[in-house]
């Protein structure tokens, strides 16, 4: 029997490795997290002439690594990486660029390394790609929306700041299973909620129904409430063989508007129509027979209204079970529009786009 005490390098060795493991675990634990900014352009990467200038600047002039480049603090909160997917302003922004942009979200999120992604948006369709990507994205990590009110160049841009709340929100494992966010002037906003309410204020996205679902505090996100809606890994939407969204289009409602638009999307081959109506989604008579012939070719009709807030109540305003309509709870039109677009790609049964509605 071997009964001899180890060797004086035999302990070292082992204190070595002990070290070492410790050193390892320690290194793990303070890992960065690994976050992708995918920027499309708009105001955040737009400049202007003078420092004043916020107003008819160029957009989408910067490249991704110049804005990464531009906030040298984000390497102290996450590993950083840039791709540009588009440089254009957001007003340009299409069915395909979605498609492209969700695509590559879901590619990337798939990656072992990757924690989280930013995307970088011009703010007049922020909301509503962040809304297709709640959506389409099959991941519970953090995916954050974010855009500029202010240039590059501007005094007091507001871009640097919420990058960096961006990048430092989809870097933490409190936005995880959260849906798509939408971070911007320190305020964390679901993608199903929120809006642009103003054409130049710096708090300009607001979910003017719910809420926000939490704020950033000295770069840290706090939580208040999360959506009970069915988003991202809950979702039942796929997107990933889809070579083009059906096409819907939007009326909005006014006094006298008449069937004009209605029966334009109707001879134009749209396969829905959402309906932005007065109050409480209502329609007027002669928009109603627009709608009606509308559905009887086979062309889904989503009640909406343009009011901003509320929900749309089926069989209120109008006879929908009568007229094979469906209402969009309280979804804008715009976002009433991109569900009515994804549901339109697994079904025309009226019955289950409105238990969609009900759901998403």
């Amino acid at each position: 029997m071997n009964t001899r005490r180890p060797g004086f390098m035999t302990v070292v060795s082992l204190l070595l490795l002990a070290t070492r493991a410790a050193l390892a675990a320690q290194a793990a634990q303070a890992r960065l997290p690994t976050v992708l900014i995918l920027a499309t352009g708009g105001t955040i990467a737009g400049t202007g002439t003078t420092s004043t200038t916020t107003v008819g600047y160029a957009v989408a002039t910067v490249g991704v690594q110049a804005l990464i480049d531009a906030v040298p603090e984000l390497r102290s909160i996450a590993t950083v990486r840039g791709e540009q997917v588009f440089q254009i302003a957001s007003e340009n922004m299409t069915c395909d660029h979605w498609l492209k942009l969700a695509r590559r979200v879901n590619e990337l999120l798939a990656q072992d390394e990757v924690d989280g992604i930013v995307i970088t948006h011009g703010t007049d369709t922020l909301e509503e790609t962040a809304y297709l990507l709640n959506l389409t994205v099959k991941s519970a990590k953090p995916v954050v929306l974010v855009g500029a009110m202010r240039p590059s160049t501007a005094l007091s841009a507001d871009g640097p700041m919420n990058l960096y709340n961006a990048v430092s929100l989809a870097g933490n494992r409190e936005a995880v299973g959260r849906g798509v966010l939408v971070c911007m002037n320190d305020q964390i906003n679901g993608a199903r909620d929120v809006t642009k309410t103003n054409t130049s204020d710096l708090d300009t996205f607001r979910s003017r129904e719910l809420g926000a679902l939490g704020s950033m505090r000295a770069g840290k996100p706090v939580f208040y409430r999360t959506s009970t809606r069915r988003h991202t890994t809950h979702s039942e939407f796929e997107i990933r063989d889809v070579k083009e969204l059906p096409r819907v289009g939007i009326v909005y409602a006014y006094a006298d508007y008449g069937s004009v638009a209605i029966e334009a999307f109707t001879a134009g081959g749209m396969r829905g129509i959402v309906h932005a109506g007065v109050g409480n989604g209502s329609v007027s008579l002669d928009a109603r027979s627009a709608l009606v012939a509308a559905r009887v070719k086979g062309i889904v009709v989503v009640r909406s209204s343009r009011v901003g807030s509320g929900a749309v109540a089926r069989n209120g305003e109008v006879n929908d079970d009568a007229f094979d309509f469906v209402v969009a709870d309280d979804l804008t039109p715009q976002k009433a529009r991109i569900l009515l677009a994804l549901a339109l790609t697994k079904t025309t049964d009226t019955r289950e786009i409105q238990r969609m509605f009900n759901q998403y």
